[in-house]
């Protein structure tokens, strides 16, 4: 596996931009990348200094569509923490 391959999308939520500020990232990652491999790919492709990182798997949830049950699709999800004062550009424009 690619370290590109690994994070998927960054995260853009409430919560999120509220963790951006105690220099905590949160990206949608591959389920089977394990907590090494994001360090590495945080740190390559942004060129960050990574000091923690949790990850969760986030279970589908129940919804319905035209009266037919279904399950919204599982995905696990990276929380990064990076270095005091550093940070990752990408989300900085958002």
């Amino acid at each position: 596996m690619d370290l590109e391959d690994v994070l998927i999308k960054p995260v853009i939520s409430e919560k999120a931009n509220m963790l951006r500020e105690q220099n905590k990232y949160v990206f949608i990652v591959r389920k089977d990348a394990s907590k090494i491999q994001i360090k590495e790919a945080v740190r390559k492709l942004f060129n960050v200094t990574v000091v923690n990182c949790t990850t969760m798997n986030v279970r589908g949830k129940w919804k319905r569509t035209r009266g037919i049950p279904g399950l919204t699709a599982s995905y696990k999800k990276a929380i990064v923490r990076v270095a005091p004062g550093q940070t990752i550009q990408a989300f900085e424009g958002v």
